[in-house]
């Protein structure tokens, strides 16, 4: 054992002095920082889109202007939210949610999305202004100035030439040029390209489609109301048209598709004898559903934000098991092969046994690939600690359930066993082969058996005690992924105890057999050995 730490000791400074393992050491936590900053410099800097409403009806530009407005508002006051967690004294920050400030102002945050009532208040609280007002006595005396984001979308007035009134596939042509960048308009002080048209028929309300089939016209408008004009090909057109060239960006369709369905359910309220005012209390009628945890301890089965994450979160780690594993993976069989290539093997061999040779290879990249994760993993804590923006709340809570679920050590656990078990597959592949160009052909059936758990780790996560994620648990070269992808979900003592005795036996054999393919291929030069040729030396036919 003793030569074989010396030659682990070897593996991992000859390994730590390279440039590719400092490279994958610091890769990892720029990527991340600079990740974080983008989304943080993504999340404050998106674009404005402005789009033009063509209402000939007269009835619906409103809803949608309103609807804009409204989406408007959620983001100020999302922002607001994000600026009270940052700027609040330091005495009063005990923890990173908004208990520091006035509770009025608390029950207003709310969540913009998740609840739209929460706008309202805001609203009628007197806004932004209001807002800031009351949480003046809360702030540290430093904190900057509130800078009110930008709006994500604002109406235009349609070009100089073009008439309102006239047909809507006519408009739809005048505006082509401008939906497509060639022509722009001057709004804000400032050249801007048109995003969207929205054009509305006379007749749009005729549109409406009802459940019972009742008066609802979907088919063809006549020209010159909704239609074709004159001299334009045949085709389908809706008297309710969205013009754009993006159509990746559906924030602003589905944006006007929900104003325009409430406009239209609330006029089909009114033809009912039900008043607006109804209407709109019964729409902020909700009832709270709380989600609770079985598995969670009596008085603590409350979910909580930051339990959704970390539900998720093994997604990432098995995505993090699977770089890392390879990325060693890559290390041991390159070693292999250029030691080969280069009789240091020869010379090795001279001194220490083909097993405390490969006992050896093993501890060593073992270590330069634990002191890679765990560089990794610290980046990652350490940052998001000190990480302060836009989700701070969240990632906070996130790390407090984190740091108690038990991941990390599970992690790190699957971790050995998946690079125990793939090391031996790779170090007998390696000594196997003469070059880095025979290795590639073997690295293909390899790398098709190892994407398996990417492709399927978003599927496993949504149902971990489902069909697939069972039968995945007991193939040995995928369960350290996908048991560890079943981790936070408490997957049954039977397959948790059950497929781990499993990977350590398969490991077991794995490791045995590489060795006596080791044992002879490490020395053999010239041709590739053949399959037949291999599985004699795995029965021990052959002799060194």
């Amino acid at each position: 054992m003793r030569y074989a730490f010396l030659i682990a000791l070897r593996e991992f400074v000859e390994n730590a002095k390279t440039k590719g393992f400092w490279i994958g050491i610091f890769t990892f936590p720029v990527l991340f920082g600079i990740s974080i900053a983008v989304s943080v410099l993504l999340a404050s800097s998106n674009p404005t889109r402005h789009f033009f409403i063509v209402d000939q009806s007269g009835q619906l530009a409103a809803s949608i202007e309103h609807a804009v407005e409204r989406a408007h508002q959620g983001a100020v006051l999302g922002a607001l939210n994000r600026y009270a967690q940052e700027n609040v004294r330091s005495e009063m920050r005990t923890r990173p949610d908004l208990s520091a400030i006035p509770n009025d102002l608390a029950e207003q945050a709310g969540n913009p999305a998740g609840d739209p009532q929460a706008i309202d208040r805001f609203l009628a609280a007197g806004g932004a202004a209001a807002f800031l007002e009351r949480l003046r006595p809360s702030l540290d005396p430093n904190a900057p100035e509130f800078v009110e984001p930008p709006p994500e979308h604002v109406r235009l007035d349609l070009p100089a030439g073009i008439d309102a009134n006239a047909n809507i596939a006519t408009i739809a042509q005048q505006l082509r040029p401008y939906l497509n960048g060639a022509l722009t308009l001057r709004s804000g002080g400032k050249d801007v390209k048109p995003f969207a048209a929205i054009l509305i028929a006379p007749d749009a309300l005729a549109e409406v489609a009802r459940p019972d089939g009742s008066p609802a016209n979907v088919g063809r408008s006549p020209a010159g109301v909704g239609g074709l004009a004159p001299g334009h090909s045949p085709a389908r057109a809706s008297r309710v048209q969205y013009w754009s060239s993006n159509l990746t960006d559906r924030r602003l369709p589905e944006l006007v598709g929900r104003a325009l369905n409430d406009e239209v359910r609330s006029r089909e309220y009114v033809d009912r004898g039900v008043s607006r005012a109804v209407v709109r209390q019964v729409q902020g009628t909700s009832i709270r559903l709380s989600s609770f945890d079985p598995g969670k301890e009596e008085g603590k089965e409350t979910v909580s934000l930051g339990d959704r994450i970390v539900r998720s979160a093994p997604v990432a780690f098995v995505y993090l098991l699977w770089i890392s594993i390879f990325v060693v993976m890559q290390m041991l069989l390159n070693n292999t092969i250029e030691e080969k290539s280069n009789r240091i093997i020869e010379v090795l061999l001279s001194s220490v046994t083909p097993s405390e040779l490969m006992m050896g290879k093993l501890i060593g990249i073992a270590g330069i690939g634990f002191t890679m994760v765990g560089t990794w993993l610290a980046t990652a804590f350490i940052g998001m600690q000190l990480y302060q923006g836009p989700g701070t709340e969240v990632i906070g809570q996130a790390l407090d359930v984190l740091s108690g679920s038990g991941l990390v050590p599970t992690f790190f656990v699957y971790f050995l066993l998946g690079y125990l078990l793939y090391a031996g597959i790779f170090l007998s592949a390696g000594s196997l082969c003469n070059s880095l160009k025979e290795a590639q052909s073997l690295q293909g059936p390899m790398m098709m058996i190892m994407i398996v758990p990417l492709m399927t780790m978003v599927f496993i996560n949504m149902d971990p005690h489902g069909t697939l994620a069972r039968i995945m648990t007991w193939i040995p070269i995928y369960t350290p992924f996908v048991m560890m992808n079943r981790a936070a979900a408490d997957p049954p003592l039977f397959d948790l105890v059950g497929s781990a005795l499993l990977v350590i036996a398969t490991t077991a054999v794995v490791l045995w057999l590489s060795g006596r393919i080791f044992r002879i291929g490490i020395l053999r030069t010239g041709q590739r050995p053949k399959l037949v040729e291999v599985l004699r030396w795995m029965r021990g036919v052959a002799e060194p």
